[in-house]
């Protein structure tokens, strides 16, 4: 449906942003669970090459009578990924990590199938770049599965969540770099209510600003983003958001 195609799309956006490519140069990136190669076309979009692996045939064909701008591989990621040494600038991947976590035959470990994607992909990457892949994990055990075959391979990073208080925009962005550790962006939607710094310190637990039944506080910077997302969502004219979204005017004498 085209609902799930603009969520597809607006994923691989943020995927993309999250890698932190070099402005000046168009990069080769690797799309793991590429399918029908909807991430791909926002690549080639910003002027990026691809190379798109799925472990689906019927995708595939989809993504070669799309005619997509990427090469296609037919492969299973969790045998590892067949490409020489620094091949790519970065890696992004849309919903398809958490599929290695299921053990389909007996022969099938996850931590194994994991550890296998992560190294090779570690070697495949160019050092000083990134893989972000956005996975829906079914549970915490799964998040920590994934992580820690991540970090055994060698990769640095940790998970960066989007809009981490709404049921629905929940996203979860698994944020790795290779052979350098670059501070892990922010997530959208946890911006503090508070600007004050000092404060930061002690309210990684969003708890402050949520009133007793979970919503965000009235007026609260969450709450006017939620608003207006909602309002989007609805088709209505709305501002852009800003760094002044939901900030507090000072008072004028």
């Amino acid at each position: 449906s085209s609902r799930v195609v603009e969520i597809q799309s607006q994923m691989s956006e943020r995927a993309v942003e999250l890698l932190g490519l070099p402005e000046d140069r168009p990069c080769l990136l690797l799309d793991v669970g590429c399918g029908s190669g909807l991430s791909g076309d926002y690549i080639s979009e910003e002027g990026h090459y691809w190379i798109g692996m799925d472990i689906s045939p019927a995708m595939l064909d989809v993504a070669v009578e799309r005619e997509v701008e990427g090469d296609l591989l037919l492969a299973d990621v969790g045998h590892g990924i067949p490409f020489r040494p620094g091949t790519f600038d970065g890696c992004i991947s849309i919903s398809a990590v958490q599929w290695l976590c299921n053990a389909d035959k007996k022969s099938h470990s996850p931590s194994k199938r994991l550890y296998r994607f992560f190294s090779t992909l570690y070697t495949a990457l160019a050092r000083g770049s990134r893989a972000v892949l956005q996975l829906y994990p079914e549970n915490s055990e799964q998040l920590e599965l994934i992580t820690a075959q991540a970090m055994r391979a060698g990769f640095t990073g940790g998970m960066v969540v989007d809009y981490p208080n709404s049921a629905k925009a929940k996203k979860f962005f698994l944020c790795l770099f290779v052979g350098t550790s670059g501070t892990l962006p922010k997530g959208l939607g946890t911006e503090c209510a508070n600007e004050e710094p000092h404060q930061a310190k002690f309210t990684n637990e969003r708890t402050r600003f949520r009133n007793v039944k979970g919503k965000s506080v009235k007026k609260s910077r969450d709450w006017i983003l939620e608003k207006k997302e909602r309002r989007r969502r609805q088709g209505k004219e709305v501002r852009a958001d800003t760094k002044y979204t939901g900030r507090k005017r000072r008072p004028h004498f």
